[in-house]
């Protein structure tokens, strides 16, 4: 099986990247019809989403206070676009939108995280999950970055032409300790950008 073809690794230095936001129907219906293969898809796109319990990240220097917060992450927004028809499997395209924290007990201004991309038959099991690493720099002066991470072709094979994107679900979230996912599932969070304007 095809997965993840080429996810994109990318390091930032403060860049702030904007998402172009998209408003006819007619706009979406080209999008669905991109390449060289103007039919329409077979059914829709899978869903993609984050895992509560692995949308965010924070590192702790110590107890849990606002004090010794050290790096924080979390995934705001996860989009699917898709192309499928036929018996042809289904190349989905996913962009995640991350905001990036330095707290008070941060070492340094550059931090790697990881985070997840898995496709999983709905409420069933995972078919496949891949990790990837993203670098952050932040620059002097500045606690928060937000970015748009665009991971490319995933590619996902169908049973028949009869299989829709609706069976699968792309899942994302980050690599996280037992203890920062119990943090998460207790519901506690601490943002780097609280307070401020």
């Amino acid at each position: 099986m095809q997965f993840l073809k080429n996810a994109s690794k990318l390091a930032f230095a403060g860049l702030v990247v904007a998402t172009i936001g998209l408003s006819a129907c007619s706009t979406v219906n080209k999008i669905l019809e991109v390449g060289e293969d103007p039919q329409k898809n077979a059914g829709p796109c899978p869903e993609a989403f984050s895992l509560y319990e692995a949308s965010r990240l924070v590192e702790f220097k110590g107890s849990e206070s606002f004090a010794n917060v050290g790096f924080t992450a979390e995934i705001e927004k996860g989009r699917s676009l898709c192309r499928y028809h036929g018996t042809k499997p289904i190349d989905a395209d996913v962009s995640l939108d991350i905001a990036f924290g330095r707290g008070p007990a941060a070492s340094g201004r550059t931090a790697t995280y990881e985070y997840f991309i898995a496709v999983t038959r709905k409420d069933i099991e995972v078919i496949e999950k891949k990790v990837f690493p993203i670098t952050i720099t932040f620059p002097e002066g500045v606690d928060v970055v937000e970015i748009t991470e665009d991971i490319g072709q995933i590619i996902i094979p169908r049973a028949n032409e009869n299989t829709s994107g609706a069976n699968v679900e792309i899942i994302v979230g980050f690599e996280l300790t037992p203890e920062q996912i119990a943090f998460n599932s207790a519901g506690k969070r601490f943002r780097v950008s609280a307070g401020k304007n």
